[in-house]
């Protein structure tokens, strides 16, 4: 089953802007994984990191507009509303975060993590989403 980008914007609870930076940002992080493992110009275990650094950027990007999002609605008197918008901005890129850093760290070597410990917060986001998805039905 194929969902409408008002589905998505409605469930993920994200901006069609936000879903257009981070489609941006895992073409990139893409294109650079297929030049990471086929060995063309990344051959290191630090290079993980320049190849995660898109999502990395992404995350940035969101994060500032989430923070201008809460600034206006706050501005305009949704404060409720943008308390709300804003804690749930901040846990999913926060999860979200944390994933992409202990997997970097995990290909890299840096940490000696297990692949249960890595994917903990996609877990703990994919609960989440699912009870959203089922408060707004």
């Amino acid at each position: 089953m194929i969902f409408s980008l008002s589905e998505l914007v409605h469930w993920l609870g994200l901006t069609t802007l936000e879903i257009w930076i981070n489609l941006v940002s895992v073409t990139m992080f893409l294109i650079l994984l297929i030049l990471k493992v086929d060995n063309h110009y990344f051959s290191g275990h630090q290079d993980w990191w320049i190849v995660f650094l898109p999502l990395f950027v992404a995350d940035g990007l969101n994060s500032y507009f989430c923070s201008i999002i809460f600034i206006r609605m706050y501005m305009e008197g949704m404060i409720k509303d943008a308390v709300l918008r804003a804690l749930w901005s901040l846990i999913l890129l926060l999860l979200i975060f944390i994933f992409k850093y202990f997997l970097c760290q995990k290909l890299s070597g840096q940490a000696s993590l297990e692949y249960s410990e890595v994917l903990s917060p996609v877990f703990f986001l994919l609960q989440l989403i699912a009870i959203r998805a089922c408060q707004l039905h």
